[in-house]
């Protein structure tokens, strides 16, 4: 019995009932033509994704990533670091002195991932050089294309520690699919990046481009692509990963006035749940009032561990 077996015979009820009708929704989605925007918030490169997330993209059922700056930074880490990673299995027994010495030793703990500080430092020395050259240029960058310019480097791909194919953002490269990354002062690379603008070394701000620059990419790529097929959107997780790409429908309907589809397919995968002024744990028909879902379109809410769900779901898209 394959995982997609598993999950149509096993999975009938509460959030497994939910996990398998989302799948078979999004599958039904991109098989009628419809195009899929996903999102990646939390850690979820470091949780090794791409294992799946790129198969998606290669089999052309993921046409657009919007992510956290951290997940875009993460992908490439775990390419070129993967082996020196430590996991620590009983990391809730870890005490504060264990966290001292785990960072002391130059480790950067994601609840059992500890990332090493030194593959940080080694993107930082390629990236800086890129920075520059943008930054004296005034020629801004959507933060995606310097971790392509990396993947084109054959002194960079020397370091590989797991196989390219592993990686989703090498995936949406070869693909030529957009990667929109909101927010890229939260995440080390960014830190490192207005710190080398601070001390002079890096010119200007000019080498990324804003994220409101981002956004008008973004309703760009929105209207043209919707003018042939409806756009769905699959969120794992919450913030600005998922709040950012979601917000150009309105932007075309009430701030351009355009007559634009709205999200045809709505899923999340959260652990965060309903609450008072919450927006990650919101119920999807709320976003109805903001002219962001389609009344009739599949919605679902699978209030559950990502790392567990996520990869279930594209497993069963993709017939394994």
């Amino acid at each position: 019995m394959n995982v997609t077996d598993f999950l149509e015979t096993h999975f009938r009820h509460f959030n497994a009932r939910e996990l398998r009708d989302a799948a078979r929704a999004y599958g039904q989605f991109v098989t009628d033509g419809g195009k899929m925007m996903i999102t990646l918030a939390g850690a979820m490169s470091t949780g090794e994704l791409g294992l799946s997330l790129a198969e998606m993209i290669r089999q052309n059922k993921v046409h657009a990533i919007t992510c956290t700056a951290a997940n875009l930074e993460e992908d490439l880490f775990n390419l070129v670091a993967h082996d020196e990673y430590r996991t620590i299995q009983d990391w809730r027994a870890l005490s504060v002195d264990d966290e001292v010495k785990l960072r002391d030793e130059g480790f950067n703990r994601v609840t059992d991932t500890c990332i090493p500080e030194t593959v940080m430092r080694h993107l930082e020395h390629r990236l800086t050089k890129l920075w520059v050259q943008q930054a004296t240029k005034k020629e801004g960058w959507m933060p995606a294309q310097f971790m392509f310019a990396l993947l084109d480097d054959p002194s960079f791909a020397e370091h590989f520690q797991v196989p390219r194919e592993n990686s989703w953002v090498a995936a949406a490269k070869d693909a030529g699919i957009p990667i929109f990354t909101p927010g890229i002062e939260d995440s080390t690379l960014g830190n490192i990046y207005a710190a080398r603008v601070y001390d002079g070394t890096v010119p200007n701000h000019s080498a990324i481009v804003s994220g409101t620059e981002q956004m008008e990419t973004l309703i760009r790529w929105y209207e043209s692509t919707s003018q042939d097929a409806p756009i769905g959107m699959f969120q794992i997780g919450g913030g600005i990963a998922g709040d950012f790409p979601i917000c150009v429908v309105p932007i075309l309907k009430q701030d351009l006035e355009k007559d634009t589809r709205l999200w045809g397919y709505f899923c999340q995968i959260s652990d965060a749940v309903t609450s008072y002024g919450g927006y990650s744990g919101a119920v999807p028909n709320e976003k109805i009032t903001w002219y962001k879902l389609d009344p009739e379109s599949p919605k679902f809410m699978i209030q559950s561990d990502a790392s567990i769900c996520a990869p279930l779901i594209f497993a069963h898209i993709l017939g394994w």
